[in-house]
């Protein structure tokens, strides 16, 4: 039997309470650092409480942006979600859920990410696996050594340089799939300090070409590790030359430990074949609206067509109905229409077509596209036209 469960907007006065329940659910510090327990801007912070007032779950809308061909589309990206021991599995989840997605909604959200801890509780309320980011582990002596080339400075960077270093971060992202922005208020981290062990920095004409930011971890001997956060270039010759500067760290860190973008161009300077993998971290989507999320992305220029669905969402019934998509020049239009259609296309189904993890003829098989068996389920292909999502930020 489901409890009667109120969600609403956290205040100041229960976040001692929200910090100990994900603290009891992750296993985190028992001392709250000082943001988890004062208002904090980028973000909305969701509880479902029972009739006494008791705390049984919470949430958190994660304010982001996410880069999807070019255009910026607001997301609720999710984190932190935990309900008390006592009150699993008796629809508590489901509640905070719908409540967090109307509220996304209401302040003009268009879609959302997550990374769970568990895959069942958010397929039933509409996210579907949509990627991994994937951690790699490579031996730091297989790199191979590169001189850096003489119209290339490589320089130490500091706290001045961050905001070169957002920039950069958005011309490689940007026209990507579902990478965040990096932008808002949730980033805007003090600037006296680096949030890093290190930041190594290549130039081209006083340009910056291509950055990598480091934690050097513990220890010199067989188990060391270099941690690379984050690495990227604009150009070949300084993603080789990041590359040959890694290759310096062999003889105190025998391993390099980092997240790649599929097809980048560090990827094109790494033994990529003996990379054996450290870590993965499955990662769901779902549009909070469909109409902001197909209009506000950008689309592939060459992608013309039009197709008509029927879109089942049973907790944003904002969502649920009958929907014609044109496609055209780089942009995209939705609108409700009474015309019939065998295509009856799942929330979940949605969400792996937009981010290109499948294909209407999968999702047939799938059972999250229902069609009559003489109709041609390829017309849903448009919403897939992009090609796969990514995400390279853990939240």
């Amino acid at each position: 039997m489901h409890p009667a469960v109120d969600v609403r907007e956290l205040t100041p006065d229960d976040l001692t309470a929200a910090w100990t329940l994900g603290r009891h659910a992750f296993g985190s510090d028992p001392q709250p650092p000082p943001h988890a327990t004062t208002d904090q801007p980028g973000l909305t912070r969701y509880g479902a409480f029972d009739t006494t007032g008791q705390l049984l779950g919470k949430a958190v809308d994660l304010h982001h942006d996410q880069w999807w061909n070019g255009r910026p589309v607001t997301a609720a990206d999710v984190g932190g979600v935990a309900v008390a021991p006592a009150a699993r599995r008796r629809g508590v989840a489901r509640a905070l859920l719908t409540g967090l997605l109307r509220g996304a909604h209401d302040r003009g959200a268009a879609v959302s990410a997550l990374f769970p801890t568990t895959t069942a509780a958010y397929r039933a309320c509409g996210w579907d696996v949509a990627g991994a980011l994937r951690t790699l582990d490579i031996p730091t002596a297989a790199l191979p050594p590169h001189r850096p080339p003489p119209h290339l400075t490589v320089r130490d960077g500091g706290p001045a340089d961050l905001p070169a270093v957002t920039d950069l971060y958005e011309h490689v992202a940007r026209h990507r799939r579902g990478l965040l922005t990096r932008r808002g208020p949730l980033y805007d981290h003090p600037t006296d300090a680096l949030p890093t062990d290190g930041l190594t920095l290549v130039e081209q004409d006083g340009h910056l070409v291509g950055y990598a930011t480091w934690n050097r971890g513990r220890g010199y001997g067989p188990d060391a590790v270099l941690t690379v956060d984050n690495i990227h270039a604009t150009t070949t010759d300084a993603a080789r030359t990041l590359v040959g500067l890694l290759a310096t760290w062999a003889s105190v860190t025998p391993t390099l430990r980092l997240s790649l973008l599929d097809g980048d161009p560090i990827t094109a300077h790494l033994p990529i074949e003996i990379a054996r993998e450290h870590h993965r971290d499955t990662w769901m989507h779902r549009p909070v609206d469909i109409t902001r999320a197909i209009t506000q992305r950008g689309w592939p220029t060459h992608t013309h067509g039009t197709t008509t669905f029927t879109l089942h969402d049973d907790l944003a019934d904002w969502n649920t109905g009958t929907w014609r998509l044109d496609i055209a020049d780089g942009t995209a239009e939705l609108h409700r229409t009474t015309t019939d259609t065998p295509l009856h296309l799942t929330v979940r189904g949605f969400a792996q077509l937009y981010t290109g993890a499948s294909n209407a003829e999968t999702l047939q098989h799938a059972g999250l596209l229902h069609t009559d068996a003489t109709a041609d389920p390829r017309p849903l292909d448009l919403l897939a036209a992009a090609g796969p999502a990514h995400l390279h930020d853990y939240f």
